[in-house]
């Protein structure tokens, strides 16, 4: 058969799909209305298992995994559908709604911000940038900076949650789990790392590095052309510029900025080590409480999927039958959990749109571990 004859044939059956389709979904509603009037979920596993029977025994061996996608998506469209009508706003969406109508329309230049490590720290060039006139608080590890905010010990948290050179600080996916926050701004920052050591100091002398983990995977290019010099892993990059300052010794040096060259009184002995000049990091702002500033365009989720296949596709399909641009999709291992995962979505849209609202009811319904960390832009 000829492709043009094919491809009317194909037309004539799209069309007939296109009406069953309709059909199928108009009856879908009709039973969405009957399960809410009587109070029944939406998801019945039972049923579609029985329908995935019935279509596995008409279809052909070879057509057969082909069909249970396609009626796997159906019930996802089915299911959308019926919450949709039966959901409105929903918890989480009056509770959206809610910080949007109650957020102020300015964002603070102000407040008490917890931040990891010491003065120098990338975290506090990163809080002092988006609080000009706001008061910084150290603490030694990124758990103390999220207990700092549930705690009200400070308002806002700084926190870097992923870097373009080598990708995720997974401590904090690790540690978003385990604490009560909402995103409230993300700040993208340049990040060059420079070789200090102290005054008189030279390259050639150098027999120890010292430098916050990310650091050192950054600038592993130029590390390699020191073979013989030992790497220390130290709390951050402020830590080992200090580190360094207070040994007295020539021979130690620390991969930290040009600002804690200035704080700790440290000679430069090579700019610009990275190993790109496209090296940048993402920090989180965090607060106690949903605050929905006007320009938001950035969302981020945490969820999980049921252990089966394909559970992970139908969940993109959603974001996908929306049109919603993917930011990022991270998974993290449930501890104590045989290959369990936690999924960490970023994605472009607006709180503003009914339909987001919609979709963030639905996960939030159809999916036992969802959490809503926040509606922000980025700067």
């Amino acid at each position: 058969m000829e492709i043009a004859k094919c491809r009317k044939k194909i037309d004539q059956i799209d069309d007939q799909l296109i009406r069953l389709f309709n059909e199928r979904m108009e009856i879908s509603r009709a039973i969405g209305e009957c399960k809410r009037e009587q109070n029944i979920p939406v998801l019945n596993p039972g049923r579609e298992r029985e329908v995935l029977r019935r279509v596995a025994a008409n279809s052909s061996q070879e057509l057969r995994a082909y069909s249970q996608v396609l009626f796997r998506m159906l019930f996802d469209l089915s299911r959308s559908y019926q919450h949709r009508l039966a959901s409105g706003d929903g918890k989480l969406g009056k509770e959206i709604r809610n910080a949007i109508d109650n957020t102020a329309k300015i964002f603070p230049k102000d407040g008490t911000v917890a931040c990891q490590g010491i003065e120098g720290a990338y975290s506090q060039l990163a809080a002092e940038r988006l609080f000009p006139l706001g008061d910084v608080i150290f603490f030694n590890n990124f758990a103390g900076v999220f207990q700092a905010v549930e705690k009200n010990l400070c308002k806002y948290g700084m926190l870097p949650i992923e870097n373009s050179l080598h990708g995720t600080v997974a401590e904090v996916y690790d540690l978003m789990r385990n604490h009560k926050f909402y995103i409230l701004r993300s700040v993208k920052m340049q990040i060059n790392h420079v070789l200090l050591g102290l005054p008189g100091s030279s390259l050639n002398r150098i027999k120890e590095i010292y430098s916050h983990e990310q650091a050192l995977w950054q600038c592993g290019s130029f590390l390699k052309n020191l073979p013989g010099v030992k790497l220390n892993v130290c709390e951050n990059t402020a830590v080992a510029a200090r580190k360094v300052a207070e040994s007295g010794l020539p021979e130690i040096a620390a991969i930290s900025s040009e600002n804690c060259a200035r704080l700790y009184g440290l000679h430069k002995l090579r700019t610009d080590i990275q190993n790109s000049d496209c090296n940048y990091t993402r920090f989180i702002c965090i607060g106690k409480e949903m605050g929905i500033y006007p320009g938001a365009d950035r969302i981020s989720i945490m969820v999980s999927v049921s252990h089966e296949p394909g559970a992970l596709y139908r969940l993109i399909a959603k974001f996908a039958a929306l049109g919603i641009n993917l930011l990022k999709l991270e998974s993290r291992p449930v501890e104590g959990r045989d290959f369990e995962f936690l999924f960490y979505l970023d994605f472009e849209s607006s709180l503003y749109s009914p339909e987001i609202i919609q979709l963030l009811n639905e996960l939030a319904i159809d999916n036992e571990n969802f959490v809503f960390l926040g509606g922000y832009n980025q700067v």
